[in-house]
């Protein structure tokens, strides 16, 4: 069958949107999917350590979020949005998105503070009609380091589903505990259940923790806006996979479990080149929708994705099209909360 954008999506009730995180991260519900004998069940996240047992491993992807969100002002005194996507090249020059910006001119100066500025260079133009258009841009900054000048003006980029302005406190709650290597302007968000304590827990089971990095970038804020999903295109996003993780999954006496769409499509994307996992620095555009055969991982940690997404279409060839939205139907009904900061779901096989 082939399946178009329409096929998946589905009623959602906006109050089921989650616009805040909870207190307690391990304590979210969390929809346990039996891929066998395609069983749901209701549980939380904690009882995750059910359902692990020595041998496995967990993948985890350890990219930590930087303050993507700049808000600038050209000479006139508007307003532009500045969101930045990823480094150009070796120079100061960015991809960004950009909001109020259409009368912006080509090497105009727009001002975040006397010592971080944003020259607007040029708008792309290989992009598809159906794609946001991005720009480049070239930081003028005097820190060492730009991350340290977005730490200091900068703001976290909250997802649009979420209507309020990203606090102090979400500078914390939207970056997993393990978050480490600074490069995602997004959360890869399955990882936000897990607290310290619940790691060490799992560890104690003789689970073998392992990282990836995949640096979240456009595709994860771009929706499939063509009904045939073959044409839809993803953005190449990069990623690394050390020696030891591949080392660990190429030798697995367990099962792999991907924590999130952002393992299993780095993972993915690495056996589908090489038909093993290798150590490697690459990016990935790779686009998963049914019946895409997944072969890199056995389980999977997920969030509840948005209708229409790429990430439902790549749910759905996990877990089975069907069963998937069995699962999401359920989920409404007994109003788990959805998204970024809402409830997971955990497709064991």
């Amino acid at each position: 069958m082939e399946y178009k954008k329409s096929d998946f999506y589905y009623d959602l009730p906006h109050e089921l949107i989650a616009q805040n995180p909870l207190k307690q991260r391990e304590t979210c519900r969390m929809m346990h999917l039996n891929k066998l004998t395609k069983e749901i069940k209701n549980e939380h996240f904690f009882d995750i350590l059910k359902y692990l047992k020595k041998d496995d491993i967990l993948v985890l992807n350890d990219t930590k979020v930087y303050p993507a969100r700049v808000m600038a002002k050209r000479d006139t005194g508007a307003n532009v949005e500045v969101f930045l996507l990823n480094p150009y090249d070796n120079s100061n020059r960015w991809e960004a998105l950009l909001k109020n910006a259409s009368r912006v001119k080509e090497n105009e100066i727009l001002t975040v503070s006397d010592d971080f500025k944003v020259k607007y260079i040029k708008r792309e133009t290989n992009y598809k009609e159906n794609e946001v258009p991005k720009f480049i841009v070239e930081l003028i900054y005097k820190e060492d380091n730009i991350y340290d000048t977005l730490n200091k003006y900068g703001s976290i980029p909250l997802p649009p589903y979420i209507s309020r302005d990203a606090t102090k406190e979400d500078s914390l709650d939207y970056q997993t505990v393990y978050a480490k290597n600074t490069g995602s302007a997004a959360s890869p968000t399955a990882g936000l259940h897990f607290t310290t304590e619940l790691l060490e827990k799992i560890k104690d089971l003789g689970v073998h923790i392992a990282y990836v990095t995949l640096n979240v970038g456009l595709g994860t804020f771009m929706p499939v806006k063509v009904d045939n999903i073959k044409e839809h295109t993803m953005h190449y996003e990069n990623f690394e996979i050390p020696e030891e993780t591949a080392n660990l999954i190429n030798n697995k006496k367990g099962s792999v479990i991907a924590t999130g769409t952002t393992v299993l499509r780095c993972l993915e994307a690495t056996y589908q080149k090489y038909g093993k996992i290798e150590p490697v620095k690459d990016k990935t555009n790779i686009f998963i929708y049914p019946p895409y055969e997944i072969k890199s991982i056995d389980k999977l940690i997920t969030n509840f994705h948005l209708p229409e997404s790429t990430l439902i279409m790549l749910v759905s060839a996990f877990a089975g099209y069907d069963f998937t939205f069995c699962a999401y139907k359920k989920a409404v009904e007994e109003k788990y909360r959805f998204f970024s900061y809402g409830d997971c779901m955990f497709i064991d096989k």
